[in-house]
Parts: C-alpha cells; sequence; structure tokens
C-alpha cells in the first residue's frame, strides 16, 4: 500500500560501524513491534545478513529477533524509525541499489504481507 515510501528520502548514510536508512511503516495503521515479522535489506543484489540489522524507534535499538517479543512498543504509520547495519566500514563510495522489505503480521490476514521499496542511494567518497 505504502510500499514506495519505506524508505525515508536521503536517509541512507554511512555511520560509525556501518550503515542506516530512515524506514516508514508500510501500512496505514501502527504496529505493536512484535508483529514485525522482518526487515531485510539487500544493497545491490546482496543480502544483508538478519543478525546484523538493528531496528530503532524513539531511541530504543533491538535486533530483529528482538521484536518478536516486544510487546510494549509500536512502530506508528509515518514515523521514521532507523534500521541500522553492523557493517565495518559502512557502503562503499559511489552509487547503490539499497532494498528494504517489510513483512507484517496483520491480524485480519491469513498471510504475513512483504513489502517493498528500492531506492538509489549515493554514498559520498
Amino acid at each position: 500500500m505504502y510500499d514506495q515510501h519505506i524508505i525515508y528520502p536521503g536517509s541512507v548514510e554511512n555511520i560509525e560501524g556501518g550503515w542506516r536508512l530512515g524506514a516508514r511503516l508500510p501500512y496505514y495503521r501502527g504496529q505493536i513491534l512484535s508483529a514485525v515479522e522482518d526487515v531485510a535489506l539487500t544493497v545491490d543484489g546482496v543480502k544483508v545478513p538478519r543478525e546484523a540489522v538493528r531496528f530503532t524507534v524513539r531511541g530504543k535499538t533491538r535486533t530483529l529477533d528482538e521484536l518478536e517479543t516486544t510487546y510494549d512498543e509500536r512502530w506508528e504509520f509515518g514515523e521514521v524509525a532507523e534500521i541500522s547495519v553492523l557493517q565495518p566500514g559502512g557502503l562503499s563510495a559511489g552509487a547503490h541499489q539499497v532494498t528494504a522489505a517489510v513483512q507484517l503480521r496483520i491480524s485480519y490476514l491469513p498471510w504475513s504481507p512483504v513489502t517493498s521499496c528500492t531506492v538509489s542511494a549515493t554514498i559520498a567518497g
């Protein structure tokens, strides 16, 4: 539904110890964090290991596995979460195709939909 809006414009950047992007919920209602099944990232066709991904909302950072048991926090519609990747040196300088695929558990659906967004991002050298 809101797939083209998942990756916040201009948010892909290197940080100390890796890189990050801003992500918005691709669903018209807020979601409890335990209903976020996955946030899969791909850079230039290469999948980022799930263990390297961190999810931060309102100043609290969690692994994707920790989200599974986070019942007291939500990701609200329109809120930008920080998705960071532990990758020494971050992304190399130059252009990259970055894809974020968010899988949510929606209470009234018999499957967990996956919604994805791909952007071109340039990392300064």
